[in-house]
């Protein structure tokens, strides 16, 4: 059973939505009865047309102050992506979501640690996210760092979660120079697809979530030159929910 985000929040009483111009073009929030209906499959579908529409120019229009009034009552994300913290990746945009509809969790190389692992659960459990995505980029400078052997500060524990890939990427390619972007990508991708397994390996609760259908989890790749999003099939765990 989903537990409800007033258990993380002090007790208050919510003030009715305040009344919205109909004549301004919006996107409305996710409510709490809308998130319950959406599955783990439709959650990665809306991702993938909010991605086309974003690259056809056809983005929806959206009054974001009026989106924030509604969303302050409540929020209800259907997705929670990790990204890396890269200025040239923002989810919101590519995806063409509002206000509300996205959980997004960003670190360079979008590594896995306890912080981001808990904020997952908090996602997923509390709120009824329905799904995960684990996203890596093209011409990541933190796998650029880690193939290169970089050092720097605490940047090194964000490098060495990276650093094993390296070589089997390596190997897998044919690829050997840190300077060729066809090997950077390639450990991104094996990087994104590493996280997702950690997730699983690592969260009993996300992991019981994915058995009851509840949640599903996908790693994928943003191009920052083009904006297309690649979704991966491999790794992919997208259970049909059963109730």
């Amino acid at each position: 059973m989903l537990l409800s985000t007033s258990a993380f929040a002090a007790n208050e009483t919510a003030a009715p939505v305040a009344p919205v111009d109909d004549s301004l073009p919006i996107a409305k929030v996710t409510t709490a009865s809308k998130l319950l209906r959406i599955t783990p499959r439709q959650a990665l579908l809306r991702l993938k047309e909010g991605n086309q529409r974003f690259l056809s120019g056809n983005r929806q229009k959206r009054d974001y102050l009026a989106q924030a009034k509604m969303a302050s009552y409540g929020q209800y994300p259907w997705a929670v992506v990790l990204n890396c913290m890269d200025s040239r990746s923002v989810p919101e945009l590519f995806f063409d979501q509002g206000l509300a509809d996205l959980f997004i969790l960003r670190v360079a190389g979008n590594v896995l640690n306890d912080d981001i692992l808990g904020s997952m659960e908090f996602a997923t459990k509390a709120v009824g996210s329905r799904l995960i995505v684990v996203l890596g980029h093209t011409s990541c400078g933190a796998v650029v760092g880690a193939c290169k052997d970089v050092h720097l500060g605490h940047l090194d524990s964000v490098l060495d979660k990276i650093s094993p890939l390296v070589a089997p990427t390596k190997k897998e390619t044919q690829l050997d120079s840190c300077t060729d972007p066809a090997l950077i990508n390639a450990i991104a991708k094996n990087n994104a697809l590493r996280v997702v397994q950690q997730i699983v390996q690592r969260s009993p609760i996300i992991k019981e979530l994915i058995d009851q259908g509840q949640v599903g989890i996908v790693a994928g790749i943003h191009d920052i030159k083009t904006g297309q999003v690649t979704f991966f099939e491999e790794g992919r765990l997208l259970p049909d929910r059963k109730n």
